[in-house]
């Protein structure tokens, strides 16, 4: 994204792309009163839907619809929008962009520069403008793609909330604590030429302590956050016939795995994501893992490995009909030790012993006793995907989170800590740099400071139109 033409007026559709009953031209830029008159051939006034017809060149009308102005700085984007809400079919909503950029050109061969360089909007160029025009902060910024993303209702009111500026008020308070901290210690450098004892006449360590358990306090909820937005990884893997995809179907609620006695039926990943307390939970049914000379099949295998690689958790499941077999007990072992070598430690594994419905006495075992079949144990083992992931559970503190913040505020945690070290060595020129990286690391996530490239990659995810 080019920040170099951020003064440019911009256009775009601001609604989902086919046909709706009604659909959103947008337009943000400085003196759009000549063009909102252009299309309308009349006044609006500013925050007021108007009825209109829209007119093309000729003075025909392109469609009837409303049509309203909202005057700088009195606007999302803090600029002068236009928006002009009409029919929602794909050809009436492409004649009216197209309208715009050619009364756009007639302003300018009228003498009128300041539409001159009217163009098509890039993703989340209106949000971007709302930023760099201080309407919100990065975080809230961010904010507006999550909640058009949440996939659950606990993801829509964390969005929510983060909109609205509460992780934001969340972080100005450590800023604010921070910036006091700083204040005292700047001062303490600044006359030690008076014997100033810092140490002693300040509460410094306590100080720290606090804004420690504060930032504590932030990145806890900051993580369920993350969770909420990213959701969790579950492989399912285990050897053929175990089954997997019966368990996929039983989570899923659907039928979306074949389910067949014969071993090698799934030959590649099948995903479905469901939820778990509005956790969302993105579920991967894997081939079965065995030895096999079928290429198709070694191929899955090989997919699968992947998959576990990648995963935060992985359901190991375990055939109970079978668990006396000895060729199918050693075949499980030695799988059990090749996953517990290749899978990374931070990979949780979970031992799931499946068909407890086909045995008389289920036998004590390590690991979840389950029946894919008549869902026996789903829900204990929707509780124990949780703990994996590390949920406790949706409250008012929960703001949506990046893993950006998450990095963030454990560097800022760091620096707190190394503070406390340079404080106990009464080394104050220290404790300075510490805390004033500290600070940097949080303006950082409201884009107090922020790169060029950081905006970039940002808004770059965001929708056209947003």
């Amino acid at each position: 994204m080019n920040l170099s033409q951020q003064h440019d007026p911009i256009v775009a559709i601001a609604t989902a792309p086919g046909r709706a009953a009604v659909g959103i031209v947008r337009i943000s830029g400085r003196g759009l009163s000549a063009l909102a008159h252009a299309l309308c051939q009349r006044h609006l006034k500013p925050r007021e839907a108007t009825y209109t017809a829209f007119l093309d060149g000729s003075g025909s009308a392109i469609d009837r619809g409303l049509a309203i102005y909202f005057e700088a700085p009195h606007s999302f984007t803090g600029e002068d929008v236009l928006e002009l809400q009409a029919h929602g079919g794909p050809v009436v909503m492409q004649l009216l962009m197209a309208r715009c950029l050619e009364a756009a050109a007639q302003h300018q061969a009228d003498g009128l520069p300041v539409l001159a360089h009217l163009r098509f909007a890039m993703p989340g160029e209106f949000s971007l403008r709302a930023y760099l025009n201080d309407k919100m902060d990065l975080v809230q910024a961010e904010a507006i793609a999550d909640l058009i993303d949440a996939s659950t209702e606990a993801a829509v009111l964390s969005a929510s909330r983060s909109l609205s500026g509460a992780f934001s008020q969340e972080i100005a308070q450590l800023q604010k604590a921070l910036l006091q901290l700083r204040t005292q210690v700047e001062a303490a450098l600044d006359f030690s030429e008076e014997e100033i004892d810092f140490l002693l006449n300040t509460d410094a360590r306590e100080q720290l302590l606090k804004l420690e358990q504060c930032v504590d306090t932030v990145l806890r909820h900051s993580g369920q956050g993350v969770l909420l937005r990213d959701g969790m990884t579950v492989v399912i893997a285990g050897q053929p016939n175990v089954g997997k995809s019966s368990l996929l179907n039983a989570l899923a609620g659907a039928e979306l795995a074949i389910v067949t006695p014969v071993p090698g039926t799934t030959r590649d990943k099948i995903a479905q994501t469901i939820q778990i307390q509005g956790v969302p939970v993105h579920v991967i049914d894997t081939a079965g893992l065995r030895d096999s000379h079928d290429e198709i099949e070694q191929l899955g295998m090989a997919r699968t490995w992947e998959a576990m690689k990648q995963a935060d958790a992985v359901l190991l499941m375990h055939d109970l009909t079978r668990m006396d077999a000895t060729e199918y007990r050693a075949a499980d072992a030695m799988l059990a030790c090749s996953i517990a070598e290749k899978i990374p430690q931070n990979v949780s594994i979970i031992d799931i012993w499946n068909k407890v419905d086909a045995v008389t006495h289920p036998p004590c075992v390590n690991g979840l006793l389950l029946s894919a079949r008549t869902g026996q144990g789903l829900d204990v083992l929707r509780l124990r995907l949780l703990q994996a992931a590390g949920w406790q559970g949706v409250s008012e503190g929960v703001n949506m989170a990046r893993q950006r913040h998450v990095n963030a505020l454990q560097q800022v945690k760091q620096h707190l800590a190394w503070a406390q070290t340079q404080l106990a060595a009464q080394v104050l020129e220290m404790v300075a740099e510490e805390l004033r990286l500290a600070h940097n690391m949080l303006c950082e996530m409201t884009g107090e400071f922020s790169s060029d490239d950081l905006l970039g990659a940002i808004f770059s995810q965001f929708c056209i139109g947003k």
